[in-house]
């Protein structure tokens, strides 16, 4: 019997001391994760900043006013009209563009047939594939121009001298349109600030009847190519303006570009600016009022904060002294001379990244090598040869601390330009940075080489 107790007493105390061995170890880790949550929490946190491609500042867009030297034709006789042209085509002086004849003659001419060869019908299936692939339900007035167009390609196939009626000539060379808006005689000089409200001149289509009364409007003919832009501007792109001669613009309406002469001018106290253009007039013909960005921003790069910007000094050892070395023997580097304790002289590789290739004032062609490679007195020296240099002389690069292995490390750049918030710089720099890189936004506020907890 008393065997049992004492077995029962050894098991109680076994059971104990495993109870008192796991609540040891829980308790430690509990003070642990305390430990650490402390900890994680009086850190100080560091911001970071992805490196992106991009400009300054967005482009500026504006509305502009499309001033061209313009002539209405207008109906000699009333009766049916007949187009022969398509809208947006080049005539010769003389051309037929349309007649004007009796109800009579329209109906006899409407229901003639008209033999089309291949090429017109590849013509007349290529306006209807385009159509339909730019159509938006927003703009159900293109139906009316694709209507028009086709009317016109079935019509140009047909001799003109065949058709009756009065013919109507274009009275010059130009480009024939089929809107007006009122503003077909306005110059640059005569614009006032009421000629850029939209809604005050809507364009009209004349091709909308085909019926005319003498001193109707028929087309609107285009006679020069060159042509202008003029729009508002405010006081801060007038300076920006001031220097430039010319410049480039960008159509929101297909996102061709021209570039054209400008000029500023000053009318009843607000800025404006025009832009003289020598081509593209064709493709907005029917549009007095184009949206338009000024290409002014023409600097890209990578886009960094100023704020991530530090300086940072390196070594400046001459070109000359470089050695290729190290066990593939192509590795850049230097050969510093160093002196043993019985004062015996020799030289060891000491491999070196070179982080920028320059030229000083007197003409040395120099590397900027990082101040962890050498100490301040070290001398390096040529191979097989007694000349030697001492390493102290300094000069400063421009950097940012990249963080993406974790821990703060310099990289060179080079500023193609800056605003008071931000710098572009080139993105093809060796030892630079990259595209997706995150570097430090507050430079200053960490050492190189730092282990960096990113917010």
């Amino acid at each position: 019997m008393e065997a049992v107790l004492n077995d029962n007493r050894k098991q109680t105390k076994k059971q104990r001391g495993a109870f008192n061995i796991g609540a040891v170890i829980f308790g430690a880790l509990f003070i642990y994760l305390i430990i650490v949550l402390v900890m994680y929490a009086m850190t100080d946190r560091v911001s970071t900043y992805m490196v992106t491609t991009g400009t300054l500042s967005a482009n500026d867009s504006c509305t502009a006013l499309a001033l061209r030297s313009e002539q209405v034709v207008t109906a000699g006789e009333s009766g049916s009209v007949s187009y022969f042209t398509q809208d947006g085509t080049k005539v010769s002086k003389d051309s037929f563009v349309c007649s004007i004849g009796d109800s009579s003659d329209a109906e006899s001419q409407s229901t003639e047939q008209t033999d089309l060869t291949s090429d017109d019908l590849e013509q007349v299936r290529s306006l209807a594939s385009a159509f339909s692939g730019a159509y938006r339900e927003s703009d159900f007035q293109d139906v009316y121009d694709l209507k028009y167009s086709l009317e016109s390609s079935v019509i140009n196939n047909t001799d003109a001298a065949s058709v009756s009626g009065t013919p109507v000539k274009a009275p010059s060379d130009g480009v024939v349109s089929y809107t007006v808006d009122g503003l077909e005689s306005l110059t640059a000089d005569d614009v006032t600030a009421d000629d850029f409200d939209e809604n005050a001149h809507p364009s009209t289509r004349l091709r909308t009847s085909s019926q005319v009364t003498a001193g109707d409007q028929l087309f609107r003919l285009i006679t020069d190519d060159t042509w202008e832009l003029m729009f508002p501007v405010s006081d801060r792109l007038y300076a920006t303006l001031a220097s430039r001669s010319t410049i480039k613009i960008r159509f929101a309406k297909d996102g061709i570009t021209e570039t054209g002469n400008l000029s500023l001018k000053d009318i009843d106290g607000t800025h404006y600016a025009v832009v003289t253009l020598y081509s593209g007039m064709v493709r907005y013909c029917d549009d007095r009022y184009l949206q338009i960005e000024l290409v002014t921003n023409t600097v890209t790069g990578l886009k960094i904060p100023i704020s991530s910007i530090v300086n940072k000094e390196f070594y400046i050892i001459p070109t000359s002294f470089e050695v290729a070395g190290g066990d593939d023997g192509e590795t850049s580097g230097f050969l510093r001379r160093t002196i043993d304790e019985n004062g015996n002289a020799s030289t060891e590789f000491v491999e070196a990244d070179l982080y920028e290739k320059t030229t000083t004032d007197s003409g040395l062609e120099v590397y900027y090598v990082d101040e962890d490679t050498f100490s301040a007195g070290d001398v390096i020296q040529l191979t097989d040869s007694s000349q030697t240099y001492t390493i102290g002389d300094a000069a400063v690069l421009e950097g940012v601390y990249c963080t993406n292995l974790g821990y703060a490390q310099f990289r060179k750049i080079n500023i193609l330009d800056q605003n008071e918030e931000y710098a572009i710089v080139d993105e093809n720099t060796d030892y630079g940075i990259s595209q997706y890189d995150y570097i430090v936004r507050d430079g200053m506020s960490v050492d190189e080489s730092q282990i960096l907890h990113k917010e």
